[in-house]
């Protein structure tokens, strides 16, 4: 499994147009073949930061939907970045 996790910095006055401009790359990741998971997301009290979570059943899975990220109108928005991929072995539900 690998989870894809961090933030993304925006100017807070951007961040709901960066938002409403991301819901199509999320349904076309839920629909991705691998995908386990897919959320972008606002923070509860930063209102420039944006807060990224994904879950794929593989590498390969990641790798084949990295196409459809985001265009380069979102990319330019994005002011700085902390975003990184972890290969998991092992997981435990807590539910």
């Amino acid at each position: 499994m690998v989870i894809v996790a961090g933030h993304l910095l925006v100017d807070p006055e951007e961040r709901e147009a960066y938002l409403a401009g991301c819901s199509g790359v999320v349904q076309r990741a839920r629909c991705a073949e691998g995908c386990l998971d897919f959320s972008i997301a606002a923070d509860l009290v930063d209102a420039g930061r944006i807060s990224v979570f994904e879950r794929w059943a593989s590498r390969a899975a990641v790798e084949a939907f990295r196409g459809s990220g985001p265009g380069d109108e979102q990319s330019a928005a994005v002011r700085a970045a902390s975003v990184a991929e972890y290969d998991v072995s092992a997981a435990r539900s807590l539910t």
